[in-house]
């Protein structure tokens, strides 16, 4: 990366330390040398340096349960916009970004998103980030530790409903692995978490990590025998990859949770939910850090009610290419028919709110017309006159 960059973020970082300060306590300081590929990506304003931002190139190893969270590739934006004018430095931020991308082989392939991580409560930058054809799909979630006299009580599970809830061990491999599959499988409907071929398989090594040892952080819920639920969560030392989103610490990480949809409203999920809370209370952990998928109905509620907020959302763009310059109505690139004809010779349709400017009539036309019309309605960019988005 060229000198501009470390200077950006000198420059930078104080300001935006502050702001985020403001903004939610718990975020961290931002990272003055966060990974990046070496592009320069820096915003200069009247006043000097007004963004800057670092692009992360990642890829998913063959059989890593990490491409069940997300694409095969992922191009990753680190970055730091200060006050003020957020939505001049970001949306600048990003065309920069684009430009880098439209460079790189292969971000038009299927499997690979642009992706950035932006403060939860920072909606300065929301309207940007839609304008620039990315989505709001995850969002990471903090529950901080509360005061010894706050803590819960036992749960509230009667000795003879059949109920257990235990600690997982080496026998219960299958069963929690095949309860997060169901996870997987129902949060792939929301746009970020794909099911692959091997992500069973990757989901039994990543659970055989999980129960090994003394007192794994990881229960299962049984009901006359039979696993109905399961929680699996990451200790501190074992969560140091997410640590760096969160400033307090020591922070452990709730990877997975699932209880089968007809044990839902039992209290199931909350017994679960507030034994892995005793437990990492009791451990001295400050916060405690999960993802839950932004467009999931049931997420948001469940978690909020056990005590856990906003702290950043994931935006992405898939395929890493799709990501738009806001200011025309449509984007002929995404064309996917030919057409060889100029637009002025097209007939409207009767009650077409354009018939006015045609100026010739030819039956033959009128089906590229009505595609073209279908297309300008599936790809039109949200900040001009249309009330309402839609999208294939």
């Amino acid at each position: 990366m060229t000198s501009a960059a470390p200077d950006a973020a000198s420059s930078l970082g104080a300001g935006v330390a502050r702001r985020w300060r403001e903004i939610d306590p718990l975020l961290p300081s931002p990272d003055p040398a966060p990974p990046h590929c070496g592009a320069p990506l820096v915003v200069a304003g009247d006043g000097g340096i007004i963004a800057a931002g670092w692009c992360e190139h990642w890829a998913g190893a063959p059989g890593s349960l990490d491409l069940s969270w997300g694409a095969a590739r992922r191009f990753q934006l680190s970055a730091a916009v200060a006050d003020p004018g957020v939505p001049d430095g970001l949306g600048r931020l990003l065309a920069l970004w684009r430009d880098h991308l439209a460079e790189l082989p292969g971000t038009g392939d299927a499997d690979t998103a642009a992706v950035v991580n932006w403060p939860s409560r920072d909606v300065d930058g929301i309207a940007t980030l839609l304008r620039h054809g990315l989505d709001p799909l995850e969002v990471l979630a903090a529950r901080t530790a509360p005061a010894s006299s706050d803590a819960p009580d036992a749960p509230l599970l009667r000795a003879g409903d059949g109920l257990r809830i235990r600690r997982a061990g080496p026998g219960d491999i299958d069963a929690v692995a095949r309860l997060g599959m169901e996870i997987i499988r129902f949060d792939s409907r929301f746009g970020a978490v794909n099911e692959r071929a091997d992500t069973l398989d990757a989901l039994r090594r990543e659970t055989a990590k999980l129960v090994a040892g003394h007192a794994p952080w990881t229960w299962v819920a049984e009901r006359d025998g039979e696993a109905v639920a399961m929680l699996a969560a990451q200790r501190p030392g074992a969560a140091g990859w997410i640590t760096p989103m969160v400033r307090l610490a020591p922070a452990a990480y709730l990877m997975l949770m699932f209880v089968q949809p007809g044990e839902r409203g039992t209290g199931v999920g909350a017994a679960l939910v507030d034994e892995f809370h005793r437990t990492a209370d009791a451990a001295g952990v400050a916060v405690t850090l999960l993802h839950y998928e932004q467009l999931n109905p049931l997420s948001a509620p469940f978690w909020s009610r056990h005590g856990y907020r906003p702290l950043w959302t994931t935006w992405q763009a898939v395929p890493a290419s799709a990501i738009r310059l806001p200011g025309r109505r449509w984007d002929r690139s995404w064309v996917a028919f030919p057409l060889d004809l100029e637009e002025p010779r097209f007939q409207p349709e009767p009650g077409d709110q354009h018939q006015e400017e045609a100026g010739h009539d030819d039956a033959d036309h009128r089906p590229a017309l009505r595609a073209l019309r279908t297309h300008q309605r599936l790809h039109y960019h949200p900040d001009e006159e249309y009330g309402r988005r839609e999208r294939k």
